[in-house]
């Protein structure tokens, strides 16, 4: 099992809404960026952690925890004209952009600060500390556990 970071913007997609999804369930899609949707296609496997990470808002951190359920597929988005994620070059025989699923799993006691993992020394491989702007990005076992910590 591998532990990962998702960014996410609240006011488009928030660790309530998938809470409140069909099955508590979504497609994870809108990756537009080519190293993140490397990590989805090759990394990103079945019963892999996620920590929801809010960003772009007033309270920006770690804010939940959600599974994998279902691994690397064609993003739809992608082939649909009126998305906000059209991709004009994707062709159904060879698309750009993938999508896994993720299934809630809890919201974490408290919000977990993007300073507060910054300032903790025990926390020492996420991307987020060297100013990382991925959207998906792989979590150590060390540094998920320490954020776990500082939740509880």
């Amino acid at each position: 099992m591998a532990y990962w970071l998702f960014k996410t913007e609240p006011d488009a997609f928030s660790i309530a809404d998938l809470k409140n999804a069909p099955q508590q369930t979504t497609q994870w899609e809108g990756v537009r960026n080519y190293q993140a949707r490397n990590f989805m296609r090759d990394n990103v496997k079945l019963s892999d952690l996620v920590m929801i990470y809010h960003s772009s808002c007033k309270q920006v951190g770690a804010v939940g925890i959600a599974i994998v359920t279902r691994e690397a597929y064609p993003d739809p988005t992608q082939f649909d004209l009126s998305s906000d994620y059209y991709d004009a070059k994707a062709t159904t025989d060879n698309p750009r952009w993938v999508v896994v699923d993720v299934t809630y799993q809890q919201h974490l006691n408290k919000l977990v600060s993007l300073k507060a993992i910054k300032d903790n020394d025990a926390i020492t491989d996420i991307a987020l500390k060297k100013g990382g702007r991925l959207s998906v990005m792989p979590v150590t076992k060390s540094d998920w556990d320490e954020i776990i910590s500082m939740a509880n």
